[in-house]
């Protein structure tokens, strides 16, 4: 049975009519072939009514959504199971948080990196929730370098609630390790597509984020700080994490409007967790269609245009 979050509620009554039906339908000769049709479109209109009208904090909710693919889902789905994971940062140890590896799309070369969150309370512990250390970003850039050697493109998947903000990630240098990796994805000399797949929290966002198109899934968010944590800082409580997120602007249509990102990925009705297969495909045909508009930019072309448009954000006349 699928999990419903709060906005999925008013489903509820049609889905548990639907999973009737379709038990008579198995379980004995009555045909209720065309109640079932009846309600599954009942379904989707449902569905297209909740997810046309999101609110901000609705999206925020929607990208936490439990059902929702995560990272290696995504790679696995894309590549056809054509992925070979790269381990460790070869200074301290392999972060879970953050996975990477080649993997092939169409017979195109890429290699993959992105923040993977757990499926499970034991997996999400194993993943650190998708937080990842200073080792994970460094992972990270060491792969990237390793696909700058190689002329293979970087295909970075998003989806963090923010860098690790222990101690030991302190210590380890995780201000240093993000700030690293901003510098060396400015200048990589290959092309860099970057999702938000989910979530885009601040630094740890950011630190695999620096790419020639930047692109958000409809129903994911980036800002500097999540909405509750903006709440908590502005208002002392949580109580007004809708509010902090309208303010934050947040959204796809936010970002897109403010020339912070270069496109939406529309997912079907119901968001990616309604429709995992749809949502990879559409995924895939976007890495195809802007990888080829990329590999045509000659490397110097590449990397100049990349921080030009870095630099032009958040300037005002």
């Amino acid at each position: 049975m699928a999990t419903l979050i709060e906005i999925e509620k008013p489903l509820q009554k049609l889905l548990d009519q639907l999973d009737k039906a379709e038990h008579i339908q198995n379980e004995s000769d009555v045909d209720v072939s065309k109640t079932i049709k009846d309600l599954k479109k009942k379904l989707r209109e449902k569905r297209k009514e909740i997810f046309e009208n999101l609110t901000a904090w609705e999206r925020v909710m929607v990208s936490r959504h439990p059902d929702r693919p995560y990272t290696l889902a995504y790679i696995n789905a894309i590549t056809g199971g054509d992925f070979i994971e790269l381990h460790g940062d070869r200074t301290v140890k392999d972060d879970k948080a953050m996975v990477g590896g080649l993997g092939s799309i169409d017979g195109q070369s890429v290699m993959f990196i992105g923040q993977q969150k757990g499926i499970n309370t034991k997996m999400r512990q194993y993943r650190n929730f998708g937080m990842a250390n200073p080792e994970g970003y460094r992972k990270a850039l060491r792969l990237m370098k390793l696909a700058e050697k190689f002329n293979i493109p970087v295909i970075s998947l998003i989806d963090t609630p923010g860098a690790f903000p222990g101690v030991e990630a302190e210590e380890r240098g995780q201000g240093e390790a993000i700030a690293r990796n901003l510098m060396e994805m400015a200048q990589l000399s290959v092309p860099i597509i970057c999702i938000i797949i989910g979530e885009g929290a601040s630094g740890g966002a950011l630190g695999i984020g620096i790419g020639d198109k930047v692109l958000m899934l409809e129903n994911s968010w980036y800002s500097v700080i999540s909405p509750e944590n903006c709440s908590a800082i502005l208002w002392r409580t949580w109580e007004y994490k809708e509010q902090a997120a309208e303010s934050l602007k947040l959204t796809g249509e936010d970002m897109l409007k403010n020339k912070l990102i270069d496109g939406i990925i529309k997912e079907p009705i119901g968001g990616a967790h309604n429709d995992p297969e749809e949502t990879f495909r559409t995924v895939k045909e976007e890495i195809l269609k802007q990888l080829k508009k990329l590999k045509a930019i000659e490397p110097d072309k590449l990397i100049e245009k990349r921080i030009k448009k870095f630099c032009a954000m958040g300037v005002t006349k």
